[in-house]
Parts: C-alpha cells; structure tokens; sequence
C-alpha cells in the first residue's frame, strides 16, 4: 500500500504539472491569438486605406478594396476587388494585363508605406501600361518619393518612363562582347538648359 500511494502521489504531482503547463499554454495561445488579430486588423485597415486612396489616382477615377472571405481574421483569405473607372466591381482576376499590373502597384505601394525601406527595386511595373497610365504611375511614384524619402530603382524600356526619371543608367555595347555603363543625370541637363 506505501508503494502504491506513494506512486500515486507522485502521478497526481505530474498530472497536476501536466495541467498546470496546459493551462499556461492555453493561456499563452489565447494572447498570441488576439494580438495577432488586433495587428492583422490594424495592418490589413492600413493597407485597405492605402489602396483606397492610391488606386484612383493611378486610374484616374474608380475604386478598389480588400475584403475578407472569411469572418476569422487568423483564418481568412484576403481578395482584391477593383472597379476602374467605366466597369463594375470584380475581382483582379477579371481586369486586363495593364489594369492588373495598376491595381498592383497601388497595394505594393499601400504595403510599401507601412515601413517604407530606403530603396524600393521596381522591374518592368510598367511594361504593360500604355502612355496615360505610365503618366499617372510616375505622378504617384513622385509624391511617393516626397512622402516617403525613398529612392526608387526602375528597370525599363518606356522611353516616357525615362524622361520623368531624374538619372538614367544604361549599358550599351560599343564593341562587340564589351559592355558599357552610361549615366546621364536629367535633372542636370534640365538645370544647365535652363541657366544657358
């Protein structure tokens, strides 16, 4: 009977650790599991305020925001909904290539806000763009530059890209097999222009 009480005594001391512990676990999930709702939500409000203002501006008109598909924010997905100017609400997966690739830069830019870094790489963003809207993007590009002190790198081939950049980098190839690097500073070609 000693033996056995004794190893009784020292189960019931480890279920009662066992529980303990479970309920500092559950305890620590509840808490993990609301600050992680509460940031989602801050973040997500953010972001959606962000595309709300920047998604008119790069189409001239319109609306678009995110929505939630599901009522738990640990567990929802997020979908895009964009109306440009002169279409009904839908889903980005409805838009054309130029009106997808717009819709993206306005959320990166919306999430780029959040903790804007020094230099953003941009590539290509505006291959699918024709002129109108290459015009609005460098708007936005422009005040975002002010707001936010960032320097933006742009990888392209639009030549009206290029006349509103402020410096130029190209690499061209005076001989064959040898590859050379070309800067041409616009903002100080346009000041020696306007002081002759």
């Amino acid at each position: 009977y000693k033996t056995q009480s004794e190893r009784m005594k020292f189960l019931n001391e480890q279920h009662d650790d066992l529980v303990d512990a479970l309920n500092t676990l559950d305890q620590a999930i509840s808490k993990i599991d609301r600050e992680s709702r509460q940031r989602f939500k801050e973040t997500f409000d953010k972001i959606n305020n962000g595309l709300k203002e920047k998604f008119p501006r790069l189409f001239g008109g319109g609306q678009a925001y995110l929505e939630l598909t599901e009522d738990d924010l640990l567990e929802a997905g997020v979908n895009i909904i964009a109306r440009p100017p002169g279409k009904r609400n839908s889903s980005i997966h409805l838009l054309s290539g130029g009106e997808k690739a717009l819709t993206a830069v306005a959320l990166v830019f919306s999430i780029f806000e959040l903790n804007p870094a020094p230099f953003c790489l941009l590539d290509e963003v505006d291959a699918p763009l024709d002129d109108a809207n290459i015009e609005r993007f460098c708007d936005l590009l422009d005040r975002m530059t002010r707001e936010t002190k960032t320097r933006y790198l742009i990888v392209t081939h639009n030549a009206v890209t290029m006349a509103r950049m402020h410096r130029l980098f190209g690499v061209t190839m005076v001989e064959k097999g040898v590859s050379r690097l070309v800067s041409v500073d616009l903002g100080g070609a346009e000041e020696l222009l306007a002081a002759e």
